[in-house]
């Protein structure tokens, strides 16, 4: 069955803490054995995404269904904040789906309920996926979710724009800040003010904080799930975002908050208002879709010496510890994950594939802004993998988004509402254990 966005009970953000470590002891222990069954089974699988996702999820699905006759899959989907509020009342109640697409911004607080299975007790081959794609689903070193795909953190120029206005690309082997905002004030004025040169930079997801943390030389966590970071890295980011605003160079601190709002498909880059802006590398079919023009993912600036770039998951499969099917929803993960056939289907709607053969396999048949963002990965020099993000730090970005917009309309200092950032996580985290 499919769960309509309209139909969804709403109970919040913080919808997760329902979910007690009461209700849940034990799960993992008295978990059903993982063996295939010979007769009729039905299996749960829910998932979040727009129409697109839907449709090429349950075209997977039948494929699914059609090389195992015996496993129906009941499928539930949800727009993201659906989703997780749907996600938690079902785990509350004993009830979570069999399957699970995950996000890195829960899976701790998931994994540390007891609500999910360790996947290496499990069939799913992992020999495909590099081992520090793998490593992005592990929590306390156990394997909690399969990385499904990969998305970096780029910056995106309309190469039309840019074109139009006379301003020449950047080298983005050799660029720094200082050269972007330089080029985002270029692109303002030779326009005539007709776009902006830049949408905001950083401040309203995680993969940004986490490349700003990074390039100082920090990191947002640390192993015993505490926040790391500096506030002077979060604080230069903003201050960047402030100059630039002043100059001209970057949209207005209202104008940002509209353009994230319209979503990745209508946000100010989408709709031509600006040549530069930032995105995930997998997004860029849809961004080319909604511009009609020829856009070029760019290296970030990085410091001398320093590594921040990083793969990012764009999602996991996790199977629930109440799952009285696990093998069989280890199949349907294996299946989405591994398979040519799967793969083809949903191409890069879910990232770039985190299976290398799959990859390779459908590479040719993408369309060319996908094949750009597999040679944009391939081309990044990367760090060390990010520890996943702790249990409490689900609302991560919806804290960061709070205190970027303030910061962005002059309501606070960047240094104090960095510092205000870091105690605020620190404390829904402290909250969770």
């Amino acid at each position: 069955m499919t769960v309509s966005k309209k139909s969804l009970i709403r109970f919040g953000a913080l919808a997760l803490a329902t979910i007690t470590a009461g209700s849940l002891a034990g799960c993992s222990a008295e978990s059903a054995p993982a063996e295939l069954s010979d007769g009729p089974v039905a299996i749960s699988f829910t998932f979040w995404g727009g129409d697109a996702r839907v449709q090429d999820t349950e075209e997977a699905i039948a494929a699914f269904e059609a090389a195992h006759d015996n496993i129906t899959v009941e499928v539930q989907s949800a727009d993201w904040t659906g989703y997780w509020d749907q996600l938690a009342t079902q785990t509350a109640a004993g009830e979570m789906p069999d399957l699970v697409q995950m996000s890195d911004l829960y899976v701790s607080s998931y994994a540390d309920r007891g609500a999910l299975r360790d996947l290496e007790e499990l069939d799913i081959d992992t020999a495909k996926i590099d081992p520090a794609v793998l490593d992005l689903g592990r929590v306390g070193g156990t394997l909690y979710g399969i990385t499904h795909g990969t998305g970096m953190y780029a910056l995106v120029a309309n190469v039309d724009l840019f074109e139009k206005y006379g301003v020449e690309l950047p080298d983005d082997d050799t660029w720094s800040w200082d050269d972007y905002a330089q080029i985002a004030q270029e692109l303002t004025e030779k326009s005539g003010g007709e776009i902006t040169g830049s949408d905001q930079t950083g401040g309203f997801d995680v993969h940004g904080l986490r490349y700003w943390i990074r390039s100082a030389g920090g990191e947002l966590f640390d192993e015993d799930g505490n926040v790391a970071m500096d506030p002077e890295a979060l604080a230069a980011m903003w201050q960047f975002e402030l100059d630039l605003q002043e100059s001209g160079g970057m949209l207005s601190a209202s104008a940002i908050t509209e353009s994230f709002n319209a979503g990745i498909s209508g946000n100010a880059l989408a709709s031509k208002q600006v040549a530069l802006g930032v995105a995930t590398d997998n997004q860029l079919t849809a961004l080319e879709e909604s511009t009609g023009s020829e856009l070029r993912l760019l290296k970030l600036p990085e410091p001398e010496g320093v590594k921040p770039a990083f793969f990012g998951p764009t999602m996991y499969w996790s199977v629930a510890s109440t799952s009285e099917h696990p093998a069989e929803a280890a199949l349907l993960a294996d299946f989405l994950a591994n398979s040519q056939e799967a793969g083809e289907i949903i191409q890069t709607e879910r990232g770039l594939p985190a299976n290398g053969d799959v990859r390779a396999a459908i590479s040719a048949e993408l369309p060319e802004a996908a094949q750009a963002a597999i040679e944009y990965e391939e081309s990044v020099e990367t760090g060390d993998a990010p520890l996943v993000a702790p249990n409490g730090a689900s609302t991560l970005e919806t804290i960061l988004q709070r205190y970027t917009q303030e910061v962005l309309a002059g309501q606070q200092a960047p240094l104090d509402a960095a510092e205000a950032f870091a105690a605020e996580l620190q404390s829904e985290i402290d909250n969770a254990r």
